[in-house]
C-alpha cells in the first residue's frame, strides 16, 4: 500500500505523491505567542507531529517548517498594556511554546521563522500583489487584497471550502486578522500605522505600519519552501479565513498553485463543551502538568482520535491514557528483562510473528489517512500477545530482543518513549527503599506497612527476580 491522506482541496483521500522523489516540504502554522498554548492548540501541533513522524516511518525526507508569529492585533493590544518590547513580550511566550512542544514529546520543526524577521519578504511579496492589480493602497495608507479583481482574474477564491459568495457580504473592508465567515470583504496585507500601535512599526514603500496575519504565512511559507510545495497544516478553524486568504495572496503573486495537499485537524472539545475560561474548562498544558499529569499522558490522549474527528478532551481520559501507558510500559520492561544482553537486530530484520504482525496492522493503519484507531488496536493485541508469551516462558531473550526493535519501529511514530524515571516522586522511590531496607533486615511488619502505605498513594511495588519494580495502580 501507499500513503493516503484526505486532502481538503479535493475533499477526498487520495494518494500521497510529492512534487520531487521523496522529498516533502510541509508547513504547519504555529502558534501566535500572545499567551500559553491551550489545550486546543496543542491537539493541532501533536497532530503535525504525528504526520511528520509518519511521513518519515514512509521514508520521505521532510523539511517541517512552523512558523512564529509575534506580531499581530492581540500581541499590540498586550505589549501597550504591559508597556514592553514587542521581543521582550513575545520571547517569553515562544520559549513557553518550545518547552511544552517539548514536554509533548513533538521534534522540532527544521525551520522557526518570525513574522518580525521576515518584513522585507512580506512587503516584496505585497507589491507583487499590488503590480499584479489584485491589491491597491487606501486612503488610510493601508494596503488591501481585492478579492473581486482576484475572481475577475479567472482565480478561484473559496477552494478549502464552498463559499456562497452571492449570500455573502462584498465590498467592505476588514483591517483586523479575524472576520465572521460570513464576511466576504477586502482583507489587509499592509496596516498603516495608528497611535495605539507604539513603537510596533516598519517602514515600507506603503508608508510606516505592520503586516497582516494572513500575508505573514504566506512570505514565510514561499521562503522557506518554494512558490509551490507539498503539505500544509492547521486546525480546521484556519480554512477560512486564513488559509483561504493564504492561497490567494500566494497564488496572485506567484500565478502558481501554491500548495498540493492541505491537511486540517478537527475541533477539540473539553468535558463535552467548546473549552471556554468561564465553564472552567480551559487548560494549558502547564495547568494539566499542575494537576499532576504527565506531556507524555496528555500526548497520548491527544492521538487517541483520528485527526478529522472532532474529540472530547477529559480529564478521566487522561486517567485512561495514564491506564494504558502503564500497560505497555509493563510489557516494555519485562521485555527488557527477559532480552537482557541478547543483541537487539536491526529494525529491518524480521521479528517474531506477534511483532511481525504489530508492524504489518501499524503500518497499514497509517497509510489508511493516518487511522491512529487502528495503529492503536495493533499495539495493544500485541501488548496482550506479548504479556501471554513472557508469561508462558515462550519468548527466548533472542525473541525478546526482536520485539523490542519492533515495538520502537512503532515508537517512532507514536512518540510515547517509556517512563521515565522521574516520573516516579522521589518519596514514593524513598519508600521503595525503605521497603526493600526492610525486607533485607527480616523486618516484614515494617515492609508490609510500607507497602500498604505506597498502595494508598496510588502505587504497587511487585517483587521480581531482577529486584522491586514500582508501577501506578
Amino acid at each position: 500500500m501507499a500513503l493516503k491522506l484526505f486532502n481538503t482541496l479535493t475533499r477526498s483521500v487520495q494518494e500521497f505523491q510529492p512534487l520531487e522523489g521523496n522529498r516533502v516540504g510541509m508547513y504547519c502554522c504555529g502558534p501566535t505567542v500572545y499567551d500559553f498554548a491551550h489545550i486546543g492548540n496543542w491537539r493541532t501541533f501533536v497532530f503535525a507531529d504525528l504526520v511528520r513522524r509518519t511521513l518519515e516511518f514512509s521514508g520521505y525526507a521532510v523539511q517541517h517548517v512552523m512558523n512564529i508569529t509575534d506580531v499581530e492585533d492581540k500581541i499590540i493590544k498586550r505589549v501597550r498594556e504591559q508597556q514592553c518590547t514587542l521581543r521582550e513580550f513575545t520571547g517569553k511566550f515562544e520559549a513557553a511554546f518550545l518547552d511544552d512542544l517539548k514536554a509533548l514529546g513533538c521534534r522540532e520543526p527544521h525551520q522557526k521563522p518570525r513574522a518580525t524577521e521576515h518584513i522585507a519578504e512580506i512587503i516584496a511579496l505585497i507589491e507583487k500583489l499590488v503590480a499584479r492589480g489584485v491589491a491597491y493602497k487606501a486612503a488610510d495608507g493601508s494596503v488591501y487584497f481585492s478579492i473581486e479583481k482576484y475572481r475577475g482574474c479567472g482565480c478561484t477564491y473559496g477552494q478549502l471550502l464552498k463559499l456562497n459568495l452571492d449570500e455573502m457580504r462584498a465590498g467592505d473592508r476588514v483591517a483586523s486578522d479575524e472576520y465572521e465567515k460570513e464576511s466576504l470583504a477586502d482583507f489587509a496585507l499592509w496596516k498603516a500605522r495608528v497611535p495605539d500601535d507604539g513603537a510596533v512599526f516598519w517602514s515600507s514603500p506603503f508608508g510606516e505600519g505592520r503586516p497582516g496575519w494572513h500575508i505573514e504565512c504566506s512570505a514565510m511559507s514561499i521562503k522557506a519552501l518554494g512558490e509551490t510545495f507539498d503539505l500544509h497544516l492547521g486546525g480546521e478553524d484556519l480554512k477560512f479565513p486564513h488559509h483561504e486568504d493564504e492561497i490567494a495572496q500566494s497564488e496572485g503573486a506567484t500565478g502558481r498553485p501554491f500548495v498540493k495537499h492541505w491537511l486540517h485537524g478537527a475541533h477539540l472539545l473539553v468535558e463535552g463543551k467548546k473549552m471556554s475560561k468561564s465553564l472552567g474548562n480551559y487548560f494549558t498544558l502547564r495547568d494539566l502538568m499542575t494537576k499532576g499529569f504527565t506531556g507524555r499522558e496528555v500526548r497520548f490522549l491527544l492521538l487517541s482520535a483520528h485527526y478529522r474527528e472532532t474529540f472530547n478532551f477529559t480529564l478521566d481520559g487522561l486517567a485512561g491514557a495514564r491506564t494504558s501507558l502503564a500497560r505497555i510500559d509493563e510489557c516494555v520492561g519485562k521485555l527488557r528483562e527477559a532480552a537482557g544482553s541478547a543483541a537487539r537486530p536491526s529494525v529491518q530484520a524480521a521479528p517474531p510473528a506477534g511483532s511481525a504482525n504489530l508492524v504489518t496492522r501499524f503500518t497499514a493503519a497509517l497509510e489508511d489517512d493516518v487511522n491512529i484507531s487502528g495503529a492503536w488496536a495493533a499495539v495493544f493485541d500485541w501488548v496482550r500477545e506479548t504479556n501471554k508469551a513472557l508469561a508462558d516462558n515462550s519468548l527466548s531473550a533472542g525473541g525478546a530482543a526482536t520485539a523490542l526493535a519492533a515495538w520502537e519501529q512503532v515508537d517512532s511514530v507514536l512518540g510515547i518513549g517509556g517512563k521515565a524515571e522521574a516520573e516516579i516522586p522521589a518519596a514514593i522511590q524513598a519508600l521503595a527503599a525503605a521497603r526493600a531496607t526492610a525486607k533485607q533486615a527480616k523486618d516484614f511488619k515494617r515492609s508490609d506497612a510500607i507497602r500498604d502505605e505506597l498502595k494508598a498513594l496510588g502505587w504497587v511495588i511487585e517483587d521480581t527476580p531482577k529486584g522491586p519494580r514500582l508501577k501506578r495502580l
